[in-house]
């Protein structure tokens, strides 16, 4: 904060998820601290939930109802949970271990801001007014949405989109995205050809286009776009909810299971691609699964034809707008988080 004479103040910290170890440095000082929270606010709701079955039986009981099948009634999900959409980190102790210290780190926060907004999860939003938990601020979308192409292969894919958009009513196109020359794998390939199939170029020339890392928001915002293959982060879900672009849901890890989950089936704003599933990204070996041909090809054209989710997704990407704009609701929450801090100054 700083002042009318033009001295600074520190009247809290503001930490991420994964350092609230700070919350115990600024509790030193007698410091305010406020954690944001970048996954969905039914995740948050969801590690409340194993927190509390973990303190009321003990974690042997949560690992053998992880690796079980059938549902369970989580507090933040309109519907019944199927076990199989658990992460992970929830089959082993130490996975479990994290999500306990993680709460009670949360516990000690002054609130806690998550990346969504109160029309996107009301249910889950209600969920945590009889918990004794800080108080919850939905400050989202928090999103980067700076569309500038820069990169000249970036450029390529924009107009090759450009040219496709003048014929997207009447034909779909792709493109398939391939670790072919990006920087941020740890094995890239100059040459896609070495992962796709013989003549697969070939066979794809006007109706499909590789590249090797995606300008995502750039291709959200195009016109051209009518749907998105997504692995489900947070992030992702909420950049397709803004401009409004459809999801076929493929989620892969950690908590991209429950995010599809709530995307296809609390909230009807997205198909499934594949969701039947448990798949650990660390550990191949287990539980490992195919996805055919066929169902990547069934899950484009749901996502394609399906026209109320399509129209559900555009009332949603004009919710995601008006809530942050005066009078919107994560518009007051902020402010409502602003005054609370205030309060606290001495």
């Amino acid at each position: 904060m700083i002042n009318q004479t033009g001295s600074s103040r520190v009247v809290g910290f503001v930490v991420d998820v994964f350092c609230t170890g700070m919350i115990d440095v600024a509790n030193e000082f007698n410091l305010p601290t406020y954690v944001f929270f970048t996954s969905s606010s039914a995740f948050l709701g969801f590690n409340l939930y194993i927190e509390t079955l973990c303190v009321d039986h003990n974690q042997d009981h949560v690992i053998e109802l992880s690796n079980s099948k059938g549902e369970i009634v989580v507090p933040s999900f309109v519907n019944p949970v199927p076990k199989k959409a658990f992460p992970a980190d929830y089959w082993t102790q130490e996975g479990l271990d994290f999500v306990i210290c993680s709460i009670r780190d949360l516990r000690k926060a002054k609130g806690i801001m998550v990346n969504t907004f109160l029309e996107l999860e009301t249910h889950v939003m209600k969920s945590f007014t009889d918990t004794n938990f800080p108080p919850v601020y939905p400050v989202g979308p928090v999103l980067n949405l700076d569309v500038v192409v820069k990169k000249a292969h970036d450029m390529d894919v924009i107009r090759w989109l450009d040219g496709d958009s003048t014929r997207i009513r009447t034909k779909w196109s792709s493109f398939c995205v391939v670790p072919t020359l990006s920087p941020h794998l740890a094995q890239s390939f100059e040459d896609p050809k070495v992962l796709l199939p013989d003549g697969f170029l070939e066979r794809t020339v006007g109706i499909g286009k590789v590249i090797g890392w995606a300008p995502q928001v750039s291709l959200l915002a195009h016109e051209a776009v009518g749907g998105f293959v997504t692995h489900c982060g947070w992030n992702s879900i909420l950049e397709s909810l803004w401009f409004g672009v459809p999801m076929t849901a493929w989620p892969v890890y950690a908590e991209q299971q429950l995010n599809a989950f709530e995307m296809v089936v609390e909230l009807r704003l997205a198909v499934d691609l594949k969701l039947d599933y448990k798949m650990d990204l660390f550990n191949p070996n287990v539980n490992t699964t195919i996805v055919t041909t066929e169902e990547v090809e069934r899950g484009i054209r749901r996502v394609m034809e399906d026209n109320k989710v399509r129209a559900k997704v555009k009332e949603m990407s004009k919710l995601s707008r008006a809530t942050l704009v005066e009078g919107g609701s994560s518009y007051a929450s902020v402010g409502y988080l602003v005054q609370e801090i205030m309060s606290n100054i001495i």
